[in-house]
Order: structure tokens, then sequence, then C-alpha cells
């Protein structure tokens, strides 16, 4: 809801000449008049609805966002009868919302934008899933035993995940040289802010020596979800991108009632855990954004190395030590800008994978064309 409304809609709605709507790009705005002026009710719409999936979040979160009860072992929030009904209550509106409002809109925009929108935005084309949503308690090391499964698609073909093979280069990042190609496990983080040739505080994290997209359209590709495949080459787009996302929520939506019936009022929600005086662990889990992966190596009951690869990470990274672009590089090459001072098509593109833009800064020198660089709002 948070993304495509208040995030990415005004690529495609005109909204009134004030604010939040204006200051925007000039392009291209297909949407019939009366689909346009339905989608800013909408998007009005959805500024309750999150705020009301932010209060739902908090009944067993403490607060939302940045909840405060995960804790090695557990969580410190207890279940009662009373939060159970009032969760529930919250999530069928969302649900409604999702499934009635969110989902119908997201088809509008792909609609009036399918002629070449489903086209631009293609990306590297390969795709990775730690997987997230236990549906068992037994040990799970190859992730299936989940609502979106772990896999990834590789050179057009679907096959396990295999975690020692992933690996960050630094050639292009504000890090020492001596620090790249390595796992993650096994990584450091040294900053040089003054490299010469670098442009980004992202790495340039590999699977098998390939970029790797990660996010909804990863999640749906490679656990071949029906609406999703059914589009083919079409999903590997910016509206492919959209249209993965809004059916991933109202799975995601429609699962969490089973979930919510499994809760016991009154049982424990956490298990007492001694921290060890030495070890390294993995933690792997897909975030909306895409996989998260984090390592921790334990000395003398003190953390000794901490490395985490972030979904931006994987998604927004620059050119690896090979001269690969990231996925979303990949994605901006070729694309039609019809006007360099309104570049919507760009940001439309970059929108589609909803970066975390606090999770890093690119700067670039641009020369050729242009005597002075230009600056986009992404």
């Amino acid at each position: 809801i948070l993304h495509f409304y208040h995030l990415a809609a005004l690529d495609y709605v005109i909204g009134p000449e004030t604010a939040p709507f204006i200051p925007r790009y000039k392009g291209d705005y297909r949407l019939p008049k009366a689909i346009n002026d339905k989608a800013v009710e909408h998007y009005i719409q959805a500024l309750t609805m999150r705020r009301k999936a932010q209060e739902m979040l908090a009944i067993f979160g403490a607060k939302m966002p940045h909840v405060t009860v995960f804790t090695a072992g557990g969580v410190t929030e207890i279940v009662t009868a009373e939060k159970i009904d009032q969760f529930k209550t919250y999530l069928k509106e969302l649900t409604s919302f999702v499934d009635n409002v969110y989902v119908p809109d997201v088809l509008a925009v792909a609609n009036a934008y399918a002629d070449d929108w489903f086209k631009i935005g293609t990306g590297c084309k390969n795709m990775l899933v730690y997987g997230v949503f236990r549906l068992s308690d037994e040990d799970d090391p190859a992730g299936q035993k989940q609502l979106f499964k772990r896999g990834r698609y590789t050179k057009g073909q679907f096959a396990p995940v295999d975690i020692s093979k992933i690996t960050e280069d630094v050639k292009y990042s504000w890090f020492d040289d001596e620090n790249t190609g390595l796992y993650p496990g096994e990584g450091a983080t040294v900053p040089t802010p003054r490299k010469k040739g670098a442009y980004t505080w992202l790495k340039a994290p590999r699977y098998e020596g390939l970029p790797h997209e990660v996010g909804p359209l990863a999640r749906m590709w490679v656990n071949k979800q029906k609406d999703v495949a059914a589009l083919g080459e079409k999903a590997f787009s910016v509206l492919g991108r959209h249209f993965a996302r809004a059916i991933e929520t109202s799975l995601v939506a429609h699962a969490m009632f089973g979930w919510l019936d499994q809760l016991v009022p009154e049982e424990p929600t956490f298990a007492p855990f001694d921290i060890p005086k030495e070890g390294s662990g993995v933690g792997l889990n897909d975030a909306p954004r895409g996989a998260l992966g984090h390592w921790i190596t334990i000395k003398d009951h003190t953390i000794a190395n901490y490395q985490a690869v972030v979904p931006t990470t994987w998604n927004g990274g620059p050119r690896d030590d090979k001269g690969q672009r990231g996925p979303i590089e990949e994605a901006l090459v070729g694309a039609p800008v019809k006007d360099a001072d309104n570049p919507i098509e760009l940001v439309r593109i970059v929108r589609a994978f909803d970066p975390c833009i606090a999770c890093a800064v690119h700067v670039l020198e641009v020369k050729g064309v242009y005597k002075e660089p230009k600056s986009f709002i992404i």
C-alpha cells in the first residue's frame, strides 16, 4: 500500500495542484479522467489504510514501524484473545482494501501503460529468493517449508540456493579492494571514501558471479505464482514488478487469517536462549524488498564480525569487478527518455524496485552530451 500509492502511483496519476501531488515530473499520464480521479481518491484512502495497518501490527509488535518485541528466543508480547480479535478486525478491512482497491488500481495502470511499460526496465532477469513465512516448526535447511520458498532463477533455469556461492565485489564501491569477492561471512567493511573510480556506498552482491534481482517479482517468479508466470517475459518489466507486488500482498493478507487462528492465548512466546561464548551463524529471510542476509561471528561473548547484505544492496548495487551492472543499473540501460529535464521514465524504472534510498548513496560524474550534471529526484 505504501509503495504503490505513496511512493510510485504519482508517476502515473495526476493529482490536484497542491501538495503532496506537486511538484511532479511532466510526462505521459494516460489514465482516463474517471479512473484517474478515482485513483486520487484511493491515494487519500490509502493513507488511512496505512495507519490502520500500523495500528494492527502494533497489537503484537508494541509499536510500528520499528517493532520492539523481538529478542533472542522469541518475542516479548503476550497473546490474548482480545488482541487476536482486534487484529482480525483490522485484517478484514485491510484485506478488502487490497483485493477491491489496490489490485484493481494496479491493473488499471497496467492496462493504460501496457503498450510499452511491460517491455521497459527488464533488468538482469536473474532472480534470488531466501524464502519467508515458515509453515512448519521442523528443520528446513533448504527453505522449502515456507509460504514463499527459497530458490533462484539463473540464466533461464530454476535451481536451489547454495549460500556459499554468494560474494560481494567492491571495485566500484567506497570500500577497501583487499576485501573484494569475499563470502559475506568472511567479509569486512573498510571505508575508503576517496577511492578512485568508486561511485557508491553499496557493495555488489553476486551469486555464482552474476547479479540477481530480489523482491516481490523474484518471489512470485521463483515460486511460479500462476498470475505472474502467465505474463511470461513481460514479467521482467516495470509493470511486472508492480503487478507481482500487488498479487503477493493479497496472498499474504489472506494467509494471515490462518496464522492468526494458530495463536493460542497466554501461551509462552519466549524461550530462554544462552548466547554462546564463540560461534558463527547466518540468518536468511525475505523482507518486503527482497532477500535479506545477516552473517555474524562471536568470540568471547562479543561480536567479532558482522555483515549484512540487504535487498537494496542486491538490486541497487554497482558494477562488480568484471564490470557487470547491478539489476537496477541494467534495467535503466536503453530506457527511452523523451525529456532529460523531466526523466519520468527513469524514476518509474527505479521506483518499481522499491529501493531503500537510506541504504545507499551513489555519486556519478556525468560526461558526454550535457555540460552540466543533472540531478534527478527518485
